[in-house]
């Protein structure tokens, strides 16, 4: 049976999904939850990762030794690009933003010797923009921090030509490009990541209202 993982950050965006699905069993990822059912033929495997890049990155590497063909991201996102809160965003590429050795004569988020850049897998995304054709689909970037600061939200615009940010989703598709598994992402805008993106965020991401969350339950169908 061929498995798929998929990775949410927050309790918050995660509990929506695990009430969704019902019967599932708790198998833990390092003490945190992770739950284990089946769907259309699949065995999956829900990792509530924590937030950040060495959580999403870990929670990937956990998917990669379960022995997972594909890995599916959804959760919140700032808004950097032509999106407003409440939109879907279907992730294409991602990058790490503050990957910085500038100071060594790298470009920003430049990583000697390898890629740096990260595509989606294609027939996912595909399938996603079938399942939420009102998506708005562009390159997602990836940081520790939440950026909530007008200035940094217009360098990751005109820099990086992004769509959204987040704390996850540029590690997670750096493992799945490593490792060869599919990903497929796709976020709900809670905020504008300016100045007042902190409100905005706990507005939203306390509303137990998550559109994603059933677009990776019919994508699962699908496949």
């Amino acid at each position: 049976m061929k498995k798929i993982g998929i990775i949410v950050a927050d309790n918050g965006e995660f509990e929506p999904l695990i009430q969704k699905i019902g019967d599932c069993k708790n198998v833990s990822f390092f003490g945190r939850d992770c739950y284990e059912f089946s769907l259309n033929g699949y065995t999956v495997y829900a990792v509530l990762s924590g937030i950040g890049k060495v959580n999403a990155a870990a929670a990937a590497m956990f998917l990669y030794y379960k022995n997972c063909d594909i890995v599916l991201n959804y959760g919140y996102s700032g808004g950097i690009s032509s999106v407003r809160k409440g939109d879907i965003v279907i992730a294409d590429s991602f990058l790490e933003h503050d990957f910085d050795l500038v100071c060594l004569g790298y470009k920003l988020c430049e990583k000697p010797e390898q890629e740096y850049i990260y595509s989606a897998d294609k027939i996912l995304t595909d399938l996603l923009k079938e399942i939420c054709p009102t998506a708005k689909c562009g390159r997602a970037v990836s940081g520790d921090c939440f950026v909530s600061d007008d200035k940094l939200r217009n360098t990751l615009k005109c820099e990086f030509m992004a769509t959204s940010c987040d704390m996850e989703t540029a590690a997670i598709a750096s493992v799945c490009h490593q490792t060869g598994m599919r990903f497929g992402c796709i976020r709900q805008i809670s905020d504008d990541a300016g100045d007042d993106a902190t409100a905005s965020y706990r507005e939203e991401a306390y509303s137990g209202n998550i559109a994603p969350a059933d677009c990776i339950i019919e994508l699962i169908k699908m496949l």
